[in-house]
């Protein structure tokens, strides 16, 4: 992509003056990033209407485009879920602070003392979609691990991200920290996606949220590093040896309690052994929460006459699709050996889950399956930061460098070695 040169030029001017923030951010003390992130809070509250009132205006843009229900979802806001934002950056307020924190120490056989010393990251770059709330999810982490962020959210979102943005920006200035430390560019589209991402010594890393395309345009056009938070193909494998009524529990709470978000099981695999049994009461309770449960041949043909609504016949482009509303996969799979192979074709290497009672069928599924979270007897919706003690997340990394799974404080940091000699020198 051929880039107009004034965006570059503005897009360098922007960098510039977040990389200044962040060299004043990484000596921040811990009770001066915590001041700031109290008075996030306190302005959540406090503008309240205003946030509303802004999102509302999103709400409707995107009802006008003809946005599906699960991204109107992803995209609104409510007192709730304000009292929920708010709740997490107190979360994270009362994390402990990774910079500074000496991860390894030792002393050497010549007396130097070697140590490995948490840093921040530096300039971190968010490019994200219809998620108001990634603007002070990925600010506050992004800050109170030292680092400048630079966020850059999609258009749908736009009267709300500003809204959240100047809420961060003025409580970094209340706190006698620089405004700079948190910023976004004006320009918006492509063009202006490519320009921040394409600037070498100005971001230290770009991580993209949202779906496919936004994600693979950001690989094409990046020449900083890339953490991807790609789509989330979740799969739960329903062994032989599985209690089918609790099943029908987890499988339900996996797909339907939410299911525009990325940890949502999108594909439900059934061992064969127990298909004739466990196939018409795990689709009639998703069928029974609202789902659309899209069969494969051999699922459509046991649940014949048997569910209430006939089984929707899958198609390959269903296999490995993230569908982020209320429509499942439903595969018959040749035991734990099977569904390790159609994970292994169509999963993304976000959650992965097992319901069995067989305990070494599942150490060889934790074993064999590629994901930043494998789960047992358990809900695909529990890889999530704050469920796995990580407080608030920046997102669900499928990049195995260098972070895999939902990214905390630590993954914002990196470490530095420090050597504390007395008058070594080396022979």
């Amino acid at each position: 992509m051929t880039l107009d040169p004034s965006l570059v030029a503005q897009t360098r001017n922007l960098l510039g003056r977040a990389r200044t923030a962040a060299r004043r951010l990484a000596i921040a003390s811990t009770a001066e990033k915590n001041a700031f992130l109290a008075s996030v809070g306190e302005q959540l509250h406090a503008r309240t209407p205003a946030i509303l009132a802004a999102n509302a205006v999103d709400v409707a843009r995107a009802s006008d485009r003809g946005r599906n229900p699960a991204f109107i979802d992803r995209l609104t806001l409510t007192h709730a879920r304000l009292q929920g934002l708010a709740d997490a950056v107190a979360e994270i307020a009362a994390l402990a602070d990774p910079v500074g924190a000496i991860t390894r120490g030792s002393r050497r056989p010549n007396g130097l003392e070697v140590h490995q010393v948490r840093i921040p990251l530096g300039v971190i770059g968010i490019v994200y979609e219809s998620r108001p709330n990634v603007t002070i999810d990925a600010g506050c982490l992004c800050i109170k691990a030292g680092n400048a962020v630079v966020l850059r959210g999609g258009s749908d979102a736009a009267e709300s991200n500003a809204v959240f943005l100047q809420i961060l920006r003025d409580a970094l200035t209340e706190n006698g920290l620089p405004s700079d430390a948190a910023l976004a560019p004006a320009t918006p589209g492509h063009q202006g996606i490519a320009a921040l991402v394409s600037q070498v010594g100005g971001l230290d890393v770009i991580i993209p949220r949202g779906g496919t395309k936004l994600i693979d345009a950001v690989n094409e056009w990046a020449r900083v590093p890339v953490i991807q938070h790609y789509q989330g193909v979740c799969h739960v494998y329903v062994d032989a040896s599985a209690d089918v009524t609790r099943a029908a529990e987890i499988v339900v709470n996996a797909k339907a309690q939410r299911p525009g978000v990325c940890n949502a099981m999108e594909a439900l695999l059934v061992d064969a052994a127990i298909a004739a049994d466990a196939l018409v009461p795990l689709a009639s309770a998703l069928q029974g929460a609202g789902v659309e449960v899209r069969g494969c041949t051999r699922a459509v043909a046991i649940c014949a006459g048997q569910t209430p609504v006939p089984l929707t016949a899958a198609t390959p482009a269903d296999r490995g699709r993230e569908f982020l509303e209320l429509i499942c996969l439903l595969e018959v799979v040749d035991g734990v050996d099977g569904a390790i192979a159609h994970i292994a074709q169509h999963g993304s290497g976000h959650t992965e889950a097992i319901l069995t009672r067989d305990l070494a069928r599942s150490r060889e599924f934790t074993a064999a399956v590629d994901a930043s979270c494998v789960v047992v007897n358990a809900s695909t919706r529990f890889n999530d930061g704050g469920c796995l003690g990580l407080g608030a997340e920046i997102g669900i990394s499928t990049t195995k460098l260098h972070a895999y799974g939902p990214m905390g404080l630590e993954a914002l940091t990196t470490q530095k070695f420090v050597i504390l000699g007395e008058g070594h020198v080396r022979t």
